[in-house]
């Protein structure tokens, strides 16, 4: 998903910020089998949600986003929460109790127990400085991949009018720890939930609680799962009921800039260059793009090098190269591309409370392209974008010769089957 980040070298200290959904369909055989053959089913234990408290400073002090985030626009005082200008419908509902994963057998990210996570292996020290992966690094990062993008249709399936978020994020949380893996946004930097659901005017980060989803709602669902070491991060629109035709339009939108973006990437470009392809395809059709929030490398650490802008830029962010792994994740709004930050210090909602979309890959640059580790497969559903879109129709896979060859397999049926 999103993290803060700050550029290192104070010449470009320019601040940006990187992007983390009732019927459960079981694991497939296949894919149960291709990770692991012997992953743990108990569920998890839960403990209450404390509120982060207030630190006079130094290294306890509370965090504010994924990897730091912007200023606190509220206390998470209740009297203050009471009068917090909100902009548009959602308001915060009741969280359910925080689960924590006791499966001994799972893998667990640094900061799973303490809430902060470390540096990692890899340490950049200036913003073009991006890690490339191993072969056995890309193979779990694909196995990382495959089980997000599973755990991200299962979440979609559960949409519907009068199911609430908070029973999404139960369904997410207890399918990663029964595949054996761990939900990448518990605990991170004291996030109190295993996905992220961004309803209607909520840009990213919505924490899931008991409001039900209403006919019209627009809601993003962000998931990412932790697989023998390395993260698997995507994220996808779905809706509630019918909606009106600017949500199609900006679910659209949405989605041709990102897949723009994604046919963009293949080594010896430019990471900067992303940007200007998505507010070039957006701004023509009265939309704008967040400039507060960006796409990021991803590995065994969760947020890394480089940093995605969606925007126009010039910021140094280093050249694509063979076994880069990273996420571009635009977020495209009605209104004001303009963050409002809620008291809870997560949720952040456009300031004008106008409708927010965000679509997600995890992506892995090839010899011959880009590959999205966190593609569909022919089990997942077709999207009314994905059937018509006029940059590329039917399901994204990559630009790799591999990838266009699985993705006309796989839309032949998908295409074929919606037509019928």
């Amino acid at each position: 998903m999103l993290s803060r980040s700050f550029l290192l070298l104070a010449t470009f200290a320019t601040l940006s910020t990187n992007a983390f959904i009732l019927p459960t369909t079981a694991v497939t055989p296949d894919l149960v089998s291709w990770l692991s053959s012997d992953s743990p089913s108990s569920s998890s234990a839960l403990f209450m949600n404390n509120k982060k408290k207030k630190s006079s400073g130094g290294s306890g002090a509370k965090s504010k986003g994924f990897g730091g985030s912007s200023a606190s626009v509220a206390s998470n005082n209740n009297n203050k929460v009471d009068r917090f200008p909100y902009a548009g419908s959602i308001r915060p509902g009741t969280q359910s109790v925080q689960r924590i994963v006791t499966v001994k057998e799972i893998t667990k990210p640094d900061y799973a127990v303490t809430g902060r996570p470390g540096p990692g292996s890899f340490k950049p020290m200036l913003p073009w400085m991006i890690e490339v992966k191993t072969p056995l690094e890309i193979e779990k990062m694909k196995k990382a991949g495959a089980l997000g993008r599973h755990i991200l249709d299962l979440a979609g399936r559960a949409v519907a009018v009068g199911v609430t978020t908070d029973e999404i994020d139960t369904i997410v949380h207890e399918e990663i720890v029964k595949c054996g893996a761990y939900p990448s946004p518990l605990n991170y930097h004291g996030f109190p939930k295993s996905c992220c659901t961004s309803v209607n005017e909520v840009i990213c980060h919505g924490i899931p609680d008991n409001r039900k989803l209403e006919n019209g709602d627009l809601i993003n669902v962000d998931i990412t799962v932790y697989l023998d070491g390395y993260h698997g991060d995507c994220s996808e629109m779905f809706f509630a009921g019918e909606i009106n035709d600017k949500k199609k339009e900006l679910l659209q939108t949405t989605y041709d800039c990102w897949i723009k973006a994604c046919n963009y990437v293949q080594p010896g470009r430019d990471y900067k260059d992303i940007g200007a392809i998505i507010e070039d395809h957006i701004t023509p059709k009265g939309f704008s793009t967040v400039r507060n929030f960006c796409g990021h490398g991803i590995g065994s650490t969760f947020h890394t090098n480089p940093n995605i802008l969606h925007y126009r830029n010039n910021e140094p962010n280093g050249q694509m190269a063979v076994g880069h792994t990273f996420t571009i994740e635009p977020m495209i709004c009605v209104g004001s591309a303009k963050p409002l930050n809620w008291p809870d210090e997560w949720t952040a909602t456009t300031v004008d409370g106008s409708a927010s979309a965000q679509f997600e890959h995890t992506l892995l640059i090839t010899p011959d392209g880009v590959e999205a580790l966190t593609g569909k497969n022919e089990n997942s559903p077709l999207q009314f974008w994905e059937r018509e879109s006029a940059v590329h129709q039917g399901i994204f896979l990559g630009t790799s010769a591999a990838a266009k060859a699985r993705a006309a397999e796989i839309n032949a049926k998908l295409l074929g089957s919606s037509r019928a």
